[in-house]
């Protein structure tokens, strides 16, 4: 919402002159911006975790669905980065491939890019291929003995290229996911919150019939003030809470970080900084496609709101 946003600052300093605790204290605070997220998010994702940071997030997500799946494998995309925890590490090709290598319980499926990837823009049917892809590492996991415990992807891979996958690609993949037994996560760490204009989650793009099972949350939901969520349905976290091991977070969900929280939505809404989003991107993508047109260079230009990607081109 802007650097040192005034709201934001103001929020911060009254509740910091009020109290700041550990998140074992009981707060207003934290239910009510709880309950402010919940208004944004799709009725059966009402369980809200706070935490510290994007990775603390990612991570969580990956205990959320190994404890309600009772499995171990994760499905990710090619390219991707979820965080520098080392278990995000394990699921980010973006560095495993420079580090250790992959790990057997880590299946690489391929970006769905319809400009650069295996099935492109003039591919019959590429939302349903690059769904098949995912299907048959499934089948190929299970025949070895593994099971899918999620599909773990950002709603629009930032790292991997700016992509903005097929409309139906999610709806398809969960399928072949939840069959399997396994979650979708969604990723919304640095997409979400109004990036892409028209909608507030970047996962609502492939339409309103598609709900994932998780989402994480981080980067601008603070403004960068240290603050992540993770927003589940209330079958995963009562799985998750039978185990008697509580989720304990010293600062995750404290006083000053949900005032912030709060006010960052706050801002969002009243400056409408979704339309906004939509705008500034939508003047942006036309002075690209204009400078396309006389640079052969340029290959492609594709974005939604304001997540806009250039492929350069050789």
């Amino acid at each position: 919402v802007g650097h040192c946003h005034p709201d934001v600052v103001k929020a911060a300093h009254e509740q910091n002159q009020l109290l700041n605790t550990n998140s074992r204290y009981l707060h207003d605070n934290l239910v009510d911006y709880a309950e402010r997220l919940s208004k944004t998010l799709p009725e059966k994702l009402c369980i809200f975790y706070f935490l510290n940071s994007g990775s603390e997030a990612n991570d969580l997500a990956l205990r959320l669905a190994r404890q309600y799946t009772k499995h171990e494998d994760v499905i990710v995309l090619d390219h991707a980065y979820h965080g520098h925890l080392t278990s995000l590490i394990d699921i980010s090709p973006y560095k495993f491939s420079n580090l250790e290598g992959q790990k057997e319980w880590v299946h690489v499926a391929p970006v769905p890019d319809t400009f650069r990837g295996l099935y492109r823009e003039d591919h019959e049917d590429s939302v349903t291929a690059y769904a098949d892809e995912v299907k048959n590492i499934i089948e190929h996991a299970h025949k070895r003995g593994r099971k899918i415990a999620a599909f773990f992807v950002e709603s629009l891979p930032s790292v991997g290229g700016q992509i903005i996958p097929p409309a139906g690609y999610f709806q398809k993949v969960a399928q072949h996911v939840h069959k399997a037994g396994g979650v979708f996560i969604a990723d919304e760490i640095q997409v979400g919150f109004g990036r892409v204009g028209k909608h507030f989650w970047a996962f609502q793009l492939q339409g309103e019939d598609f709900i994932p099972d998780i989402v994480t949350m981080g980067k601008p939901i603070g403004n960068g003030h240290p603050l992540a969520c993770v927003a589940t349905t209330k079958e995963i976290a009562e799985a998750f809470a039978a185990t008697g091991v509580e989720y304990f977070n010293t600062f995750g969900g404290n006083p000053v970080s949900c005032a912030i929280g709060l006010a960052v939505l706050d801002v969002i809404e009243k400056e409408h900084l979704q339309a906004h989003a939509t705008e500034v991107g939508n003047f942006l993508m036309q002075l690209l496609k204009e400078q396309q047109i006389k640079h052969p260079i340029i290959g492609d230009v594709r974005g939604c709101g304001l997540f806009i990607g250039v492929d350069l081109i050789k």
